[in-house]
């Protein structure tokens, strides 16, 4: 049968931080496009599980520590072993933490630089290793922002973070481009999540954003789910160290 280069058929692909907002998104636009999916992360997934149900698609939860690097590697060993070879990767998991920069601590910028970056890393170094030594081919999207690009305001360590994403993004690609694995980034704009609750609960910030974004909305989940579908199918083959804004125009205005 040939499938559309879009169809993630046959693939199983790992998306941390599945159990809401845009790791859920991603897991579900991934299911409905024929892959399995690995959802990981320390809060329970049984929401994520039970609309991939009803989706028709193959969810398997896995609850890991990832605030540790060496914790999410062992996982990802375990899972591959458990589990079979793993196509794809997507880094979503992260946290932000939102104080005035004059009163950060380092506990703020440890605990977000941890998920967001370390640990993003080393997910990427273990998918690569395993992938190169046994002559596969794989995708890796990671979950970048528009403070990978802007400097935001009072989340220090987010902007960061974020930037890191695109900075090893790109230098992933250059090292592995060539060896098969694809590694590519989406940038979100304003998304219907956790991490916004507080922006779209206060009236005046919730309406100066909607005012910059040309579609006149948040984003939702499934705009996110949808674009890292794309970078893990074969539609993107020659799409090396590329980060895809999805903003609604945000970055265009």
């Amino acid at each position: 049968m040939d499938l559309s280069a879009f169809s993630l058929e046959g693939k199983t692909v790992m998306v941390t931080g599945a159990n809401t907002g845009i790791g859920q998104g991603i897991a579900l636009s991934i299911g409905r496009a024929g892959g399995r999916v690995i959802g990981v992360g320390r809060s329970s997934m049984e929401d994520t599980a039970e609309k991939m149900k009803e989706a028709g698609a193959t969810f398997v939860p896995i609850s890991a520590d990832l605030g540790s690097a060496g914790a999410a590697q062992a996982m990802f060993d375990d899972v591959w072993a458990a589990h079979g070879p793993i196509d794809g990767l997507v880094n979503n998991a992260g946290i932000i933490k939102r104080v005035d920069a004059v009163d950060f601590t380092e506990a703020d910028w440890d605990s977000v630089m941890d998920i967001n970056l370390k640990t993003m890393f080393f997910l990427c170094q273990s998918l690569g290793r395993k992938t190169m030594a046994e002559g596969r081919q794989a995708q890796i999207v990671n979950i970048a922002s528009m403070l990978s690009f802007q400097g935001g305001i009072r989340v220090a360590s987010y902007t960061a973070s974020k930037s890191g994403v695109l900075g090893i993004t790109r230098l992933l690609a250059n090292e592995w481009s060539a060896k098969g694995v694809n590694v590519n980034a989406i940038a979100p704009g304003y998304i219907e999540t956790n991490n916004t609750e507080a922006l779209r609960a206060d009236t005046d910030r919730s309406s100066a954003i909607l005012g910059r974004i040309p579609a006149g909305r948040w984003g939702v989940p499934s705009d996110i789910g949808d674009a890292a579908v794309f970078l893990l199918s074969r539609a993107a083959n020659y799409m090396h160290g590329a980060v895809i804004p999805v903003d609604g125009g945000w970055l265009a205005r």
